[in-house]
C-alpha cells in the first residue's frame, strides 16, 4: 500500500475527504519525526512504538577494496510492534495430523 492508498482508506473509515485524511495523515507523521527528533518515544497502545535506537560504532570491511572502514556511532529510528498488530498478522497454522504422507521415516543409521 502506498501513501495514496492509505489516504483513501482513511478518509472511507473516517468519513472525511481524501484532501482531509491526506491533511490528517501528513500531520501524523511530522508529529512523529518531530518527537523522534527531539529523542521522544511515540507509543500508540496497541499498534506500537516508535523510538530512537543508538547504535554503536564499528568496523566493516569494504567488498570493493577489502579495506577495513570505521562507521561512526549514529541515532536510528526504529518501529516496535504492539501485542494486538502482532496478533493481526500472525498467519495462524492448522495442526498437522499424525501419520501424513510422504517421506521417508526417520532412522538412527550412521553412514560410514
Amino acid at each position: 500500500m502506498n501513501k495514496a492508498e492509505l489516504v483513501k482508506s482513511l478518509a472511507e473509515k473516517a468519513g472525511v475527504t481524501q484532501k482531509e485524511a491526506g491533511k490528517i495523515l501528513d500531520a501524523t507523521v511530522a508529529t512523529i519525526q518531530d518527537a523522534l527528533a527531539s529523542g521522544d518515544k511515540v507509543q500508540i497502545i496497541g499498534f506500537g512504538t516508535f523510538e530512537v535506537r543508538n547504535r554503536k560504532a564499528r568496523k566493516v570491511i569494504s567488498p570493493a577494496t577489502g579495506e577495513e572502514i570505521e562507521v561512526p556511532a549514529t541515532r536510528v529510528p526504529a518501529f516496535k510492534p504492539g501485542k494486538s498488530l502482532k496478533e493481526a498478522v500472525v498467519v495462524k497454522e492448522e495442526p498437522k495430523k499424525a501419520g501424513g504422507k510422504g517421506g521417508k521415516p526417520k532412522t538412527n543409521k550412521k553412514k560410514k
